[in-house]
């Protein structure tokens, strides 16, 4: 007869056993080395920066051309009827160079008031001439008030201390480029444009 049990030695077929040393929390999932999904839309962060440069740019150049230069006039124009009356001495020039290796030329004075009328505003025209025979270069721009000295030279318009009959006071004229061939003299400053009230 017989034997319906199995035998220790005979083996059956098992379900593979679980490996119980891998914590299923812990373990890298295939998805964790799956490269990102694509994002879709949007501008990458550098055209945003390139752009944001731009408009600073663009802004910092408006507010600079407005600050102190009129539009540009070409020619040398006639003296203003009231020029006569605004004497411009005692010239000096000095320059400057900021910590970004800019210059700046400046040509100061005295300007006095000898006639009737009281000036709220002056417009000149600086002639940079040359030794080449070439046009000079020509620069206008409003005159600016020395206000103080200290700490450093600040400028005001005319208009926020007119010039009335028989009164002086110092000028600065800023100048942020000047030709490579100017002569090195003091240029011809010309009063083209008065405003009186």
């Amino acid at each position: 007869m017989s034997d319906q049990n199995p035998r220790p030695d005979e083996t059956k077929t098992s379900k593979p056993q679980k490996d119980l040393s891998v914590d299923p929390l812990t373990a890298p999932s295939p998805e964790m080395f799956a490269p990102p999904p694509a994002r879709s839309g949007g501008m990458p962060l550098s055209a945003w920066l390139i752009a944001g440069a731009v408009v600073l740019a663009i802004v910092a150049g408006l507010l600079l051309a407005g600050h102190r230069k009129i539009p540009a006039i070409t020619g040398i124009r006639p003296l203003d009827s009231y020029a006569a009356n605004l004497p411009l001495t005692q010239l000096q020039m000095s320059e400057s160079t900021s910590l970004s290796g800019g210059k700046s030329t400046f040509v100061d004075g005295h300007i006095r008031n000898s006639g009737a009328a009281t000036v709220t505003g002056v417009t000149v025209q600086v002639l940079f001439r040359n030794e080449e025979q070439m046009p000079p270069q020509i620069e206008t721009l409003p005159l600016a008030l020395i206000r103080t000295h200290e700490p450093y030279v600040d400028t005001q318009p005319v208009s926020a201390a007119p010039l009335k009959p028989g009164d002086e006071q110092e000028f600065r004229l800023i100048f942020e480029s000047i030709p490579a061939n100017w002569n090195m003299q003091m240029p011809e400053i010309r009063v083209i444009g008065v405003e009186k009230k």
